[in-house]
């Protein structure tokens, strides 16, 4: 069988030539943690700059939304933290449902050991940071150094391209899947936003039963589930003090991930669509027939039958999360005037505890727990991977940017204290990168598997 060369399928058009490096661009892994560090560069100058006062001013602009009865009052970083954000969520509950069932976390005996990576890569650095801060108004920011920002520590693996085995970015990958279910869970259980309404959760429980029954009854329109999620679960978490991005999370596991058509079905139904389109004359000069017209509107509804709701909705989504909600919400909150005195805010107790429970906790974490599941358990290193791989990757694991700064936002109300674990999540994630690269680009080639 002679395959066709993609450059050849296709008419080369001049905006098709123009377009081609801008779709490579979207397309590369390392895009997105690219974006995250120019948006943390911008803000810490503009921070810094002489129109620092700006900087802050802007993020405090008050937004309304809605009437005398139902008024939503915000300032522009609480709507990028609690509604923009509310879409990274809502992602990344895609991304767990379709991992859950499909994925990685489908398959328990190949899941384990980066379940369990991920748990004791949490219980480490948040005991970290608690020996630095075990009491006082400090000690609420355990939960920061706890979560991994799977765009950076992904985006410096495929900087390194072939030096790492494809078996350890799928460990790592699994391993961040599993740290957001445990950095959701620790958000909704312990940083509730002010007292909890539990008459407004009921309501958001009420719309989330309907969201279900709809997807049991085979509802697949968008404007269904958007309408609900946002316009009843997401605004009764918004007003019950449970925050609000959890919404995203459980709207995401309500959406279908059953196709509308079976496979076989599908494939028969497009042989005729595509033998009817292929037996009609081919007008001049490209122009198609009515009948043909009919045939391509008819595959395109075959083919929109065949995805899922739930994997057309993260394709869509993606882009928007990795180019737009997270360099914008990374601008809104990595912004930290530096002080005079460097050393006395880095020596603080809060930014201690979290440089050191990323950059200490995450690779202990990490590496303990892979260490004994291998030795006293059936779990297994994935192939081509070496202990200096798993060591590099424990490191990766402590750039915590997103999440954390994200944890920081809701564990303390004290500018100040905001700022010095600013300075830990900034620094610590910093050093984690660096030290992590370095590490698997020495990591020996000869182990790497090729496939």
């Amino acid at each position: 069988m002679h395959l066709i060369p993609a450059n050849t399928m296709y008419r080369r058009t001049r905006i098709g030539r123009l377009r081609q490096p801008f779709n490579a661009l979207l397309g590369a892994q390392a895009t997105g943690g690219v974006l995250l560090f120019m948006a943390v560069v911008v803000a810490m100058f503009w921070a810094n700059s002489p129109w620092g006062t700006g900087y802050h001013h802007l993020w405090e602009n008050r937004i309304v939304l809605g009437s005398d009865q139902w008024r939503f009052d915000m300032s522009l970083h609480h709507w990028i933290n609690d509604g923009l954000m509310a879409i990274f969520f809502f992602v990344v509950g895609l991304e767990l449902k379709r991992e859950m069932l499909a994925g990685e976390l489908s398959r328990p005996q190949d899941a384990m050991l980066p379940i369990a990576a991920a748990l004791g890569g949490m219980v480490v650095p948040a005991l970290i940071y608690w020996l630095w801060n075990p009491s006082g108004p400090t000690s609420t920011g355990w939960g920061i150094p706890m979560a991994t920002d799977i765009a950076f520590a992904l985006g410096l693996m495929a900087v390194l391209g072939r030096r790492v085995p494809v078996s350890l970015k799928v460990f790592l990958t699994t391993l961040a899947v599993a740290d957001d279910m445990g950095a959701v869970a620790v958000i909704a259980i312990f940083y509730p936003s002010s007292a909890i309404s539990f008459a407004h959760l009921g309501l958001a429980a009420l719309v989330l039963l309907v969201m279900v029954a709809g997807n049991k009854l085979g509802v697949r329109s968008m404007w269904f589930y958007a309408l609900l999620g946002i316009g009843g679960v997401w605004t009764a978490f918004l007003a019950s003090g449970v925050h609000a991005t959890i919404a995203g999370v459980l709207a995401a596991f309500t959406i279908p991930a059953i196709p509308a058509i079976r496979e076989d079905v599908f494939e028969r139904l497009m042989r005729i669509r595509l033998f009817s389109f292929a037996r009609h004359d081919i007008p001049d000069k490209g122009i198609r027939s009515t009948e043909q017209l009919l045939d391509l509107e008819g595959m395109n509804r075959l083919t929109d039958h065949a995805a899922t709701p739930l994997q057309k909705l993260e394709h869509t989504l993606h882009p928007v999360v990795t180019f737009f909600v997270l360099p914008l919400f990374a601008l809104a909150n990595a912004g930290v005037e530096l002080p005079g005195d460097m050393g006395t805010a880095f020596g603080s107790s809060i930014a201690l505890g979290v440089t050191f429970g990323l950059l200490l906790g995450k690779p202990i974490g990490v590496l303990l727990t892979s260490f004994l599941l291998v030795r006293f358990t059936k779990a297994r290193l994935g192939n081509g991977i070496t202990w200096q791989h798993m060591i590099g990757a424990g490191i990766l694991a402590g750039i915590g940017f997103t999440m954390s700064l994200f944890v920081n936002e809701l564990a303390f109300n004290d500018p100040l204290l905001r700022q010095e674990a600013k300075l830990g999540v900034l620094g610590g994630s910093l050093l984690a990168g660096i030290i992590g690269y370095l590490v698997l680009v020495r990591a020996p080639q000869k182990a790497v598997d090729r496939t």
